[in-house]
C-alpha cells in the first residue's frame, strides 16, 4: 500500500474513532401502555428532531404516533414494528431504536437489543415492574446491558419512590442509584430535585415545570432556590429532604462501574406525555450512556471500531412504502465508516452489496443517508438476498454471531384460500419467514403447502394474515395446533420424538434446525422422564439462551 493510501486508512480509522465516541445507541424497553411511544417523541421533542409531539389515538388536530406508521399499529394504538430515529444533540448523536411494545412482539424487541449498547427501562409509576418488562430486563441481563430506569406518569397517582426502588432490587436485583428525586406524591407532582451533584445541591437544583397546552411541545420549566421551595411546598418539600438523606444512608449513588457491568441502574423521575423531566433523561443518555464498543465475531475476536466498515442485519422490513413495494434491512455499524454507494461483502454468500439507496427510517418518515459511523442504524433498499443475523463488511473478512430465535408458544397451520395463487402464497410465506415475522416451520409429513407457523404471541398470525391479503394478494387460513412448547432437539432424536404422542419435530426453514413440538409442560416432563437421553435443549424465553 502506498504512503498516501496508509495515511488515508489512518485517518479513516481516526474519524470512525472520534465519530463513534460521539454516539449513544439505546431502546426503551417496557410493558404496553407504559408510555414507551410517548417518550420516544418527548426525547426527540427536547432534542429538537421534531417539533410537535403525537399521540396514540390523538384527538382533534393532534396527530397519531410519528413512530407507529402500519394500519394495526395506528388502529390499535400499539408499537408492532421497529424504527430508527437519529437524534442530534449538542454535540452527540442519539441513536433511539424504537420497539414494538405489544408483548406478542417480543422477539422483534429481542433483536432490536441485539443492536444497542444501552437501555431505557420504563415504568408506569402506579405498576411498577410488570411481566413483559421483567421479560426484556432478561435479555438486557443476559446481555450485561447497562440500563437507566425512567419511572414515568408521576403526574397521576402511582406508588411511594422508595417502594418502587425496593421492587427493583428486590424482583431483578438491580440497585437503583437516584439522580433526581420527585417532591410531592406521584398524582401530586411538584417539581423535581436534582441529586446529580450530591446531596448538597439537591435544595438548588429543584425544578417547577408548567405543561404546554396539550402536552404537544416543551414543558416550561422553573428552577426554585431550596428556601423559596421549602416555604411554598411546605410537608412534601420535608419528605422529600427525609427521603434523600435515607437514600444517603443506603448507599444509593450512582457508580459507574456497576452501571456498565449491567449491577446497579441510574434512576429518573418524570412524566413523558406532559414532558416533565425527560429532559434529565436526555441529558443522562449524552452523559452516562456508553458509546459503540469493540464487537466480538464468530471466533471471539473484537473488531475494533476504527476497523473497516462492518455492521449487522438485525431487522427486515417490507412494505414500508406502498407505492414501491420494497424490502428494507436495518443494519447497526459495528466498525468503520459507511459511504452510501460503497460495495460490501454480503457474508452469508461472499457475493458482493451495493449500497446505492441507504435511508434513515422513523416510522413513515425517510432520510437519505449519505455517511454513517459505528452506533448508526442504516436502512438499504431493496435488500432481498439479506436476512436478519447477516454480517456486511469492507475490507478483512468478519462474520458476527447469528441472533437467536426466542421459543415460540403459539402454532397455526398456514394454507392457500385460492390454489390459483400458491406462488404468491409460498413468496409470502418465505418472505415474512426472512423478515422474522413469524418462524416457519415444515416437515415431510405435512408437506411445502401447509407449513407451521410458529409465534411468540398469537397477534403476530394477524400480521402474517393482513400482510399475506394486502401485499401479496394471497389470502390464508389459519388452523390452530394444540401446541404450547418448543425445544430444540437432534436428527438423531427426531424419528423417536416425532412418534410419541402430544409430540411433533418440524424443522425450522430459516436455520434448518429441528424443533419438537409439545402439547404443554406437562407432557414434557412425562416425555423426559421416559427419555432420558433424548436431546430436549430449551431455546431462548425471555432470557438466556442456554446455547449461547
Amino acid at each position: 500500500m502506498s504512503t498516501a493510501a496508509n495515511e488515508a486508512a489512518k485517518s479513516g480509522s481516526t474519524e470512525a474513532a472520534a465519530e463513534a465516541s460521539r454516539r449513544r445507541t439505546f431502546a426503551v424497553i417496557s410493558h404496553p401502555d407504559a408510555g414507551k411511544s410517548t417518550l420516544t417523541e418527548a426525547l426527540a421533542l427536547h432534542a429538537a428532531a421534531i417539533t410537535s409531539a403525537g399521540a396514540v389515538h390523538g384527538k382533534g388536530d393532534r396527530r397519531g404516533v410519528t413512530s407507529d406508521w402500519m394500519d394495526m399499529e395506528q388502529a390499535r394504538g400499539i408499537s408492532i414494528t421497529s424504527a430508527a430515529l437519529r437524534i442530534d444533540y449538542r454535540d452527540t448523536v442519539l441513536n433511539l431504536l424504537d420497539t414494538p411494545g405489544h408483548a406478542d412482539f417480543s422477539e422483534d424487541t429481542y433483536r432490536v437489543l441485539s443492536a444497542v449498547d444501552c437501555a431505557v427501562m420504563l415504568l408506569d409509576s402506579a405498576k411498577g415492574l410488570e411481566p413483559q418488562t421483567l421479560k426484556l430486563f432478561d435479555v438486557c441481563r443476559a446481555r450485561k446491558m447497562p440500563v437507566i430506569t425512567f419511572v414515568n406518569k408521576w403526574d397521576r397517582p402511582g406508588r411511594e419512590p422508595l417502594e418502587l426502588m425496593d421492587e427493583i432490587e428486590q424482583r431483578i436485583g438491580l440497585r437503583p442509584t437516584p439522580l433526581n428525586w420527585p417532591v410531592g406524591i406521584a398524582g401530586d407532582f411538584r417539581g423535581l430535585l436534582d441529586l446529580t451533584e450530591g446531596e448538597e445541591s439537591a435544595g438548588a437544583g429543584f425544578t417547577r415545570f408548567r405543561r404546554a397546552p396539550g402536552g404537544a411541545a416543551k414543558a416550561e420549566e422553573e428552577f426554585v432556590g431550596a428556601g423559596q421551595a421549602a416555604a411554598e411546598e411546605g410537608a412534601a418539600w420535608t419528605q422529600a429532604q427525609e427521603e434523600i438523606e435515607l437514600l444517603g444512608e443506603i448507599g444509593a449513588v450512582y457508580d459507574e462501574k456497576s452501571f456498565l457491568a449491567g449491577e446497579s441502574s441510574p434512576l429518573l423521575f418524570g412524566a413523558a406525555l406532559p414532558n416533565f423531566g425527560v429532559g434529565a433523561l436526555l441529558e443522562t443518555l449524552v452523559r452516562l450512556a456508553p458509546p459503540p464498543a469493540p464487537k466480538a465475531d464468530t471466533e471471539g475476536r473484537a473488531r475494533p471500531v476504527e476497523a473497516p466498515f462492518s455492521g449487522q442485519v438485525f431487522k427486515m422490513q417490507a412494505g414500508m412504502d406502498r407505492a414501491h413495494r420494497d424490502r428494507m434491512a436495518f443494519v447497526r455499524i459495528s466498525s468503520g465508516r459507511f459511504d452510501r454507494g460503497m460495495v460490501l461483502t454480503h457474508g452469508a454468500t461472499g457475493r458482493p452489496f451495493a449500497t446505492k439507496y441507504t435511508q434513515a427510517v422513523f416510522g413513515s418518515e425517510r432520510s437519505t443517508i449519505d455517511t454513517a459511523f459505528p452506533g448508526d442504524v442504516i436502512a438499504l433498499i431493496n435488500a432481498a438476498a439479506l436476512s436478519v443475523g447477516d454480517t456486511l463488511y469492507d475490507g478483512p473478512k468478519v462474520a458476527y454471531p447469528p441472533i437467536p430465535s426466542f421459543a415460540p408458544e403459539h402454532f397455526a397451520v398456514a394454507r392457500a384460500v385460492d390454489a390459483g395463487r400458491y406462488k404468491q402464497f409460498q413468496r409470502g410465506i418465505a418472505q415474512l419467514d426472512s423478515e422474522g415475522v413469524v418462524q416457519v416451520l415444515s416437515s415431510d409429513v405435512r408437506g411445502e403447502q401447509a407449513p407451521v407457523l410458529a409465534a411468540v404471541g398469537p397477534l403476530q398470525f394477524e400480521v402474517v394474515a393482513h400482510r399475506m391479503a394486502e401485499e401479496f394478494r394471497a389470502p390464508i387460513d389459519l388452523a390452530h395446533l394444540d401446541y404450547s412448547l418448543a425445544r430444540r432437539t437432534t436428527p438423531e432424536c427426531a424419528p423417536v420424538l416425532h412418534g410419541l404422542s402430544g409430540a411433533e419435530v418440524l424443522r425450522r426453514r430459516s436455520d434448518g434446525e429441528l424443533l419438537m413440538l409439545v402439547h404443554n409442560k406437562w407432557r414434557l416432563r412425562v416425555i423426559e422422564r421416559e427419555h432420558p437421553d433424548m436431546v430436549m435443549e430449551p431455546l431462548l424465553a425471555g432470557g438466556v439462551d442456554p446455547g449461547e
